[in-house]
């Protein structure tokens, strides 16, 4: 059982007891600074935390010991110098490093070629905190997992656990590390310097051993030697690759059908002797888009006799049958070759072409020349005459494209003028007897100008009334058929005649939404127009009194006979 030696009673609750006088309540400080490195502070006198002594002394009377130690030791030094000042570890040894060099030996098991490798390794040791750590460098192409082999740590030297220390190193020693015994053969310039400074001396560098599978593959291999011709190809493939001739060319159709003269750019490869032609292809030119018109290949420029009456379409034509092939000696600027059966005229060429043929053939002249490869205007679109079916516009759209759209309306005109139409009456203007009694009514449509004519019945006529004409655009007569004229609301007037599919009707009459819409619309109107319909509607409003005064007349006639007739009874 504790006891509490403050009071020398059992350390139980109820029996501590606080002290009173104590005032810092504060947790004491565990690092303190001098010259500027933090070290663990040595804990005040008097605290309660300082260590325990066997004799209690006081503050001065151990700095006083501390001093005297020396002197003690090695007696009273006449020369005092001035105490240094300390420097911590990790601050003297920061970044210095002693680095090892040496090798260890891995068994190779169930191989012929070899029974162990020979691995070298670097071995660092770190002062500022005495951890060590082993790389091995990496080696191309070894198939081994290498680097890091032993990360930084302290590391164990026997079996009571003592770690390593920068004393317990040496070259020519061995030293075991995991189960793995490392040699250590030499080290770098620094750590000879630091180990002899501090009065260590080191043993003579070996030199590590070589590895004996690595020898056997630094031996050289049987050779083989390739044909020349090989060699040559790759000498060939090596210097001129992607070294390329480029010909500016047209390629004159013109004998075919439809043919004419297409631009092309002839690419000659050097690496290879082939032959490239790509066609220059223009927006709208209404050819599918194939870029090649060549695809790069070796072509031949004479063919053996024996081959020649040969049909290329059953074979084709084999390097055996070829006695030569187009060469760049073959590709003259301002003359004409012939590929594939097809006639080409070279024009120009690049800078880079220019160069080559001045370099290497020097003695082939090239003449540029300009060449118009433009395309040809459009050829005028001629639209074919109206036949007659169908509406005008719909047989139009037939000859504007290949899949016909139905024509264009005008949207804001059919919302203004929707359930908008002129009704005007007329009459047949016929030489035939039987026509002088039909009475038709002319509507016209303001949303998309057309017209449609309804035909009064009349009893005992013989003629059956109704639908005269169907809705539809009358044109005017006179206009052509490739630009009709159509009747519009300035052409119907009282009076007016209108022609109609060979049928002439005569405007006898309007409502009075004619009027209206046309008086609003007077500037768009002739006069003739309005004033034919304000004098139809003055006489019809006449007429119209007339009638009204008549049919009072009469009322008050028929009122006054009713009344003699009852006075003469009563009588």
């Amino acid at each position: 059982m504790s006891i509490n030696t403050t009071h020398g009673l059992p350390f139980l609750p109820g029996n501590t007891f606080r002290n009173l006088t104590k005032s810092a309540f504060h947790r004491a400080q565990t690092l303190d600074y001098k010259n500027g490195y933090a070290l663990p502070r040595r804990p005040a006198v008097g605290t309660g935390q300082e260590p325990l002594l066997s004799v209690n002394i006081s503050h001065s009377e151990r700095n006083q010991l501390i001093n005297d130690i020396p002197n003690l030791t090695y007696g009273t030094d006449t020369h005092r110098h001035p105490p240094l000042q300390h420097i911590p570890a990790h601050a003297a040894y920061d970044k210095k490093v002693l680095r090892f060099y040496g090798f260890f030996r891995q068994e190779v098991l169930h191989s012929p070629d070899e029974h162990f490798r020979v691995r070298p390794v670097i071995i660092y040791y770190h002062l500022d905190d005495d951890s060590m750590c082993v790389i091995e460098p990496p080696v191309e192409n070894s198939g081994i997992p290498q680097g890091k082999l032993i990360k930084r740590q302290r590391l164990v030297k026997n079996q009571l656990g003592d770690l390593y220390h920068w004393k317990d190193l040496n070259v020519g020693m061995d030293m075991s590390l995991f189960g793995t015994d490392y040699r250590i053969t030499q080290c770098d310039a620094f750590t000879q310097d630091f180990m002899e400074s501090q009065g260590i001396v080191l043993n003579e560098s070996e030199s590590i051993p070589s590895d004996p599978y690595t020898i056997r593959r630094i031996q050289a291999q049987q050779t083989h030697i390739t044909p020349y011709d090989h060699n040559h190809q790759l000498e060939r493939f090596l210097a001129l690759d992607r070294q390329v001739l480029r010909f500016f060319a047209l390629w004159d159709d013109s004998h075919s059908l439809y043919g004419e003269k297409r631009p092309v750019t002839l690419h000659y490869y050097l690496v290879d002797d082939s032959v490239e032609i790509c066609e220059h292809h223009e927006a709208n030119s209404g050819r599918d888009p194939f870029p090649v018109l060549l695809r790069r290949q070796k072509v031949p420029k004479h063919i053996k006799p024996a081959c020649e009456p040969f049909p290329s379409s059953v074979l084709e034509v084999s390097a055996h049958d070829v006695e030569e092939y187009f060469s760049p000696q073959d590709f003259r600027v301002g003359q004409e070759v012939l590929l594939m059966g097809r006639r080409f005229l070279l024009y120009d060429c690049d800078n880079f072409t220019r160069k080559y043929f001045e370099e290497n053939h020097p003695d082939i002249l090239l003449k540029p020349f300009t060449v118009d490869t433009r395309t040809p205007q459009d050829i005028k679109r001629v639209i074919p005459p109206y036949n007659g079916f169908g509406s005008l516009e719909d047989s139009l759209q037939n000859c504007l494209s290949l899949v016909p759209e139905p024509p264009k309306k005008d949207v804001i005109k059919l919302l203004e003028n929707d359930h908008k139409v002129l009704r005007y009456a007329a009459r047949l203007d016929s030489q035939n007897p039987l026509d002088e009694g039909r009475r038709f009514v002319l509507s016209y449509y303001l949303s998309d100008d057309m017209i449609s004519i309804f035909e009064k019945s009349a009893r005992n006529s013989g003629i059956i009334g109704g639908k005269f004409l169907e809705k539809t655009r009358v044109s005017k007569p006179g206009s052509t058929v490739e630009n009709p004229e159509y009747y519009g609301p300035a052409d119907f007037s009282i009076g007016a005649t209108v022609e109609v599919f060979g049928h002439r009707f005569v405007l006898t009459d309007a409502d009075r939404y004619v009027s209206s819409y046309l008086e609003s619309v007077s500037h768009h109107i002739p006069e003739h127009t309005l004033s034919s319909l304000r004098q139809k509607f003055v006489v019809n409003q006449t007429s119209d009194q007339d009638e009204q005064r008549e049919g009072k007349k009469d009322v008050w006639l028929w009122f006054r006979n009713c009344s003699l007739s009852v006075t003469s009874s009563t009588k």
